[in-house]
């Protein structure tokens, strides 16, 4: 199949790009619906776990949907909750029809969703003109995919999901051994993929414990091990110190800001997560010339 998309696109590397560009929009619309949705499926299973634990089926504190997934129920108005047509569903264009608003209610939308839906789209785009139409480039934007949807989740909720992080480590490693190496950043070959997801997990695992024996405080969260363990087994192992670089010095840079400008509590939680997908996405993107670009500013290239 993907033979066939190369040669309708041979040739035209910008036809390609508008149509990932123009696919990407929806689903830059569903990740909205995964962001949203997978925090509250996720709550539902942890009260029902510990209604269970007591005893006993509490009922919960207010009234919800018997089926809730990322299908089930229709998206609705949070306001009104007058059912949202499919209209009213076009990526960035019915938001801007509406103004920003419910067609029923007038209730204020949130601009973030046609920002998220405009974000996957942009990114997908360079994606897609970075690879070309190869299995490298199909494998890019599911990984760009699922870093949006982990990225807002924890930022909204300091919260990775194993739903998805999961996911994505599994499909690096099932990517290496089905595809092999590519002479592009991913995927890696079977070894370097086994060994990037092992050595991210342990190396963070093994700095959280240190920390907390240090100072008896968590600063981090498993999530942030099994997200740096799945771009391990995408990207490989050799890129797994770029990506703690990149995040660290990101993260240190916009906490200090923060506390500068805004005056947040230091003792205040940051996600991290956000850091090391942004980090994984640059080392996916453009890993060696990063590298090499260190190594002769360092004078360690001749």
């Amino acid at each position: 199949m993907l033979n066939d998309f190369a040669a309708l696109y041979s040739g035209n590397l910008a036809l390609f790009s508008g149509s990932v560009f123009l696919l990407s929009l929806l689903i830059g619309s569903f990740l909205n619906v995964v962001i949203y949705r997978i925090p509250v499926m996720l709550e539902r299973e942890w009260r029902a776990q510990a209604a269970a634990l007591d005893g006993g089926d509490a009922p919960a504190p207010v009234a919800e949907p018997a089926t809730f997934n990322l299908m089930v129920p229709r998206s609705a108005c949070p306001a009104c909750a007058a059912p949202i047509s499919a209209w009213q569903n076009i990526p960035i264009v019915s938001w801007l029809i509406l103004r920003g608003r419910c067609a029923a209610c007038k209730a204020k939308i949130s601009p973030r969703y046609p920002i998220i839906e405009l974000l996957t789209a942009v990114l997908s785009s360079w994606v897609a003109c970075h690879f070309g139409v190869a299995w490298p480039a199909v494998c890019a934007l599911l990984v760009t995919w699922f870093l949006i949807a982990l990225t807002c989740i924890d930022i909204d909720h300091q919260l990775l999901p194993d739903n998805l992080t999961l996911p994505l480590m599994w499909g690096g490693l099932l990517a290496s051994v089905m595809l092999g190496a590519s002479s592009a950043s991913l995927p890696v070959a079977p070894a370097s993929a086994i060994i990037g997801a092992v050595a991210g997990y342990l190396s963070l695992w093994l700095v959280f414990h240190l920390f907390r024996l240090v100072t008896g405080k968590e600063g981090m969260g498993y999530g942030d091990f099994k997200l740096y363990a799945a771009l391990g087994a995408w990207l490989g192992w050799k890129v797994l110190p770029l990506i703690i670089l990149l995040s660290a010095a990101t993260g240190a840079i916009i906490g200090i800001a923060m506390i500068l400008i805004k005056g947040r509590d230091r003792s205040q939680p940051m996600p991290f997560g956000p850091y090391l997908a942004a980090a994984g996405w640059l080392a996916m993107m453009y890993g060696d010339s990063l590298i090499s670009g260190y190594l002769r500013v360092s004078g360690l290239a001749r």
